[in-house]
């Protein structure tokens, strides 16, 4: 029962991306591996995307594949992405059934399974001669992919009832969660006039942030920050 108490349940996520995407600062992403082992991290970065008006997202112009597909379902569903053909991108799906809204989880604060976390990063690097700190360990949509083993089999997932990932509300008295900034969103020059808009949300002072709060939709995104875009287009 004190779990079910704490998880996040479909109400929470039943609104426009930009207020889940402030509201989600915080809150925490826990995944259960299939080895059984709990992973967490706190919610420390993120970013809204709108739906069919905005430019930056893969629903842009109501565009509806199978890739966009769990856009468009109830809120509370994962959407999870590969972009360049190589990074995940964990996103979780809001609003209500049929308006393709989202926020991009960009960035988590560890919590629980630190050295399963790191040794996942280094096998995916390829190089376990240098350190990974644990400011390095999720600062980034596709480093927190890596480190919390989410891929594309966990994509349009229920996180309201799975058991392999979830949201809980975390110690909302935390006083972090009153430290907020605001920004462009990462790597959507692309997106016209939606290129720089105050999209991203991240706590101010924290190390664990994929970048400072600068960040530009003018910047080119690197390997561990795109939107939900890719070079082929929103939904390409």
């Amino acid at each position: 029962m004190e779990r079910a108490r704490r998880r996040l349940d479909r109400d929470f996520f039943a609104r426009k991306a930009d207020a889940l995407a402030v509201d989600l600062l915080g809150r925490v992403l826990l995944r259960v591996t299939d080895e059984g082992e709990r992973l967490a991290g706190r919610i420390v970065e993120t970013e809204a995307y709108l739906g069919p008006e905005d430019k930056a997202a893969h629903s842009a112009g109501w565009r509806r594949t199978p890739r966009t597909e769990p856009m468009f379902g109830p809120p509370g569903l994962s959407y999870v992405f590969l972009a360049y053909g190589m990074h995940h991108c964990f996103n979780i799906v809001c609003d209500r059934e049929g308006s393709p809204q989202a926020v991009l989880i960009r960035a988590l604060q560890p919590l629980e399974g630190l050295e399963t976390m790191r040794r996942a990063r280094l096998s995916h690097r390829g190089d376990s001669s240098r350190p990974m700190p644990d400011n390095k360990l999720c600062s980034g949509p596709a480093r927190l992919c890596q480190a919390m083993a989410i891929d594309r089999a966990l994509n349009g997932v229920d996180l309201t009832r799975c058991e392999r990932i979830w949201l809980e509300r975390g110690d909302e008295s935390s006083p972090e969660r009153k430290k907020i900034g605001n920004s462009a969103r990462i790597g959507v020059a692309y997106a016209q006039e939606w290129a720089d808009a105050p999209l991203r949300w991240f706590e101010v002072g924290s190390g664990h942030v994929s970048r400072g709060p600068e960040g530009s939709g003018g910047r080119r995104g690197a390997a561990d920050g795109r939107g939900i875009s890719s070079p082929a287009g929103p939904g390409g």
